[in-house]
């Protein structure tokens, strides 16, 4: 099972290939571990949504499969969250092995155990169901908020982001400069809020987010930080 699991799991999910992939889990006895919805979305964003698109997630990472579009003829076909659920945590437990190509594989070790299975009980719930993500102003500086997993880590009302593992923005930005909020964003760990610890945030945005979507962030942050 588990060959023929990895072989399958070295193409992009397809609805096909989906259903054929459930019929193989259900198949093998594939239990239904109970998993956090709400956690599982934080996680999401954290983890995976750099690299996959999810509508409920505002994400829309093209380096992997758009997971509404992988999911949404199966649904149609009647599968239910569950095995859908089985899927994400078959594809997490066994990603196609690394290539040169870097869209034909997935990093191993992503997530495992609680985390894997609120992971999964997440994408079961909203992948392909159709659900329209909600509305986030601030143009492009709100859609570069989003595409950067920033929702994963902070707090902004205005984003409908609500992480944890970073500063609350609502909270820290109002009153800031646009230097400093720029400082923050590109130099992370040059001046640590306190309470939380150096190192966990990205310091690469800076090569990473082109000048102009940075630029827009920073206005988009000063404008709602803080606002509802």
């Amino acid at each position: 099972m588990a060959t023929l699991l990895r072989t399958r799991m070295r193409l992009r999910i397809a609805p096909a290939a989906a259903l054929a992939l459930a019929a193989a889990l259900a198949t093998a006895g594939c239990s239904k571990d109970a998993g956090d919805v709400n956690r599982g979305k934080q996680l999401f964003l954290a983890r995976c949504g750099s690299c996959h698109a999810l509508a409920d997630a505002n994400t829309s990472g093209s380096q992997g499969p758009n997971l509404d579009d992988a999911f949404h003829a199966a649904r149609l076909a009647g599968m239910d969250s569950d095995t859908v659920a089985g899927i994400v945590k078959a594809q997490v437990d066994n990603p196609r092995p690394p290539t040169q190509d870097p869209s034909a594989s997935m990093p191993a070790h992503l997530a495992s155990g609680q985390a894997l299975d609120d992971i999964a009980a997440y994408v079961g719930a909203v992948a392909g169901t159709g659900i329209k993500p909600p509305k986030v102003p601030g143009g492009i500086g709100g859609q570069t908020f989003l595409n950067n997993q920033c929702s994963g880590c902070h707090t902004l009302k205005a984003a409908h982001a609500g992480g944890t593992t970073g500063p609350d923005l609502d909270t820290v930005l109002p009153g800031m400069s646009a230097a400093q909020i720029k400082q923050s964003i590109v130099n992370p760990n040059a001046k640590i809020t306190s309470g939380y610890p150096a190192g966990v945030m990205p310091s690469n945005f800076g090569q990473t987010i082109p000048p102009d979507q940075l630029s827009a962030l920073i206005k988009f942050l000063m404008k709602y930080a803080g606002k509802s």
